[in-house]
């Protein structure tokens, strides 16, 4: 029996939250890696805060992208797992090594805006389908991000 059968959903209804899904969760894979990178590389000053901040980011984004995928599991589509995949599908590209901070949260800024824009779509979308826990999540990372966005707007004016 599938999932759908037991919640009452209709997969034709959900299918445009499952696309969404399957494109954040390529999204939220390539940030992991590249917030990996900025924990590992940063240098100078702000070290010991953004050190710290990175790592708090990529344990959140690796949380994102475990509900991201079971939720999908959820609406009983296949979560993708390839990372050659996600480098195609997704609209966050890889990042070179980056050691400057100011680089580094200009990274995280623009990346926010696009998970931001991409959370909006899938809300709006799971909302069309009657789709509550998912409207859910999203309106959860919207939350958590936006607060993020406004916090790294009002630490930057500080390092310009």
């Amino acid at each position: 029996m599938k999932t759908l059968e037991i919640t009452g959903m209709n997969a034709n209804n959900v299918s445009k939250v499952v696309s969404g899904l399957s494109m954040l969760l390529a999204n939220l894979q390539v940030h992991y890696t590249n917030l990996r990178n900025l924990h590992w590389n940063v240098k100078g000053k702000g070290f010991f805060v953004l050190h710290e901040k990175y790592e708090e980011l990529y344990n959140d984004v690796a949380g994102k992208i475990d509900e991201v995928a079971e939720r999908m599991l959820q609406l009983d589509a296949t979560p993708e797992h390839r990372f050659s995949v996600y480098l195609k599908q997704a609209q966050v590209a890889e990042i070179d090594v980056v050691s400057c901070g100011k680089q580094g949260l200009s990274y995280v800024i623009d990346v926010l805006k696009v998970l931001i824009a991409q959370e909006r779509e899938i809300l709006s979308s799971a909302s069309q389908a009657g789709d509550e826990v998912t409207v859910s999540m999203m309106s959860d990372y919207l939350k958590e991000q936006e607060k993020l966005a406004w916090m790294l707007a009002a630490w930057s004016t500080q390092h310009e």
